[in-house]
């Protein structure tokens, strides 16, 4: 009888580590899959890829511009035309399909293949401008993109200053990892190296994406718990 007290607090000790390992793992999990969700997913990003790889091994094979524009234009329809049959979200397949488009456009126009690349290589930079900006006036992107995804909205503006900023550091983790895609693209597009151009814009699509969620991932982590927005007086049933 004398070991009970004992036993009974290392048994207590016990449930509650396992508790907080599975709160923590349940945490690390739901942090992972809302930035998934927020960039659309690995589906999302190979949908913006494939495109690309279309067109530089096309343009490999034929030569021609114009041949290798319609391949990857055709590919980004087929991705939309199969989301629309699943009844998936087209969003991501349409920005992809417009960009690709565009790219063929500009390409046709002027007869070089690596125009294709350039609306790709102006969105990046604007991207990362609108991100960097996004931190400067404290409404950093990572937070406005996320919050409606987990119930807090905004509420880490205000009422979560741990929250705000996690989504600032992370909204300047993304500059840093997608502003060198740019960096090391844009010097082959004005040399006119369209192989190396091409190749590389595959090999930089989905890595630096994989690496700028990963550290989103590991920043949310280490914050505290969104704060859930508060919807009572939309939500309450009429008496």
């Amino acid at each position: 009888m004398s070991n009970q007290p004992g036993g009974d607090a290392a048994t207590q000790l016990g449930s509650d580590a396992a508790e907080e390992a599975a709160r923590r793992a349940a945490a690390s999990k739901e942090a992972a899959d809302t930035v998934l969700q927020a960039f659309g997913g690995v589906r999302g990003m190979i949908d913006m890829t494939l495109p690309g790889l279309v067109f530089i091994v096309t343009y490999n094979i034929t030569h021609q511009v114009s041949a290798a524009a319609w391949a990857a234009l055709g590919l980004s329809a087929l991705f939309v035309v199969a989301r629309l049959a699943r009844r998936e979200t087209i969003q991501h397949a349409f920005s992809g399909v417009f960009g690709v488009a565009l790219g063929a456009w500009i390409a046709m126009k002027s007869g070089k293949a690596e125009d294709f690349y350039l609306p790709g290589l102006l969105w990046n930079v604007a991207y990362c401008a609108g991100f960097a900006v996004s931190a400067l006036v404290r409404w950093p992107m990572i937070g406005l993109m996320l919050g409606p995804i987990t119930g807090e909205m905004f509420t880490w503006r205000k009422e979560n200053p741990g929250r705000f900023a996690a989504y600032t550091k992370a909204t300047w983790a993304w500059v840093v990892i997608m502003g060198l895609k740019p960096v090391i693209l844009f010097p082959l597009y004005f040399t006119h190296n369209v192989n190396l151009l091409g190749w590389l814009k595959v090999a930089l699509g989905i890595p630096p994406m994989l690496l700028a969620m990963y550290v989103t991932w590991q920043i949310l982590l280490k914050a505290p718990p969104p704060i859930k927005a508060q919807l009572d007086d939309e939500e309450e049933p009429a008496k």
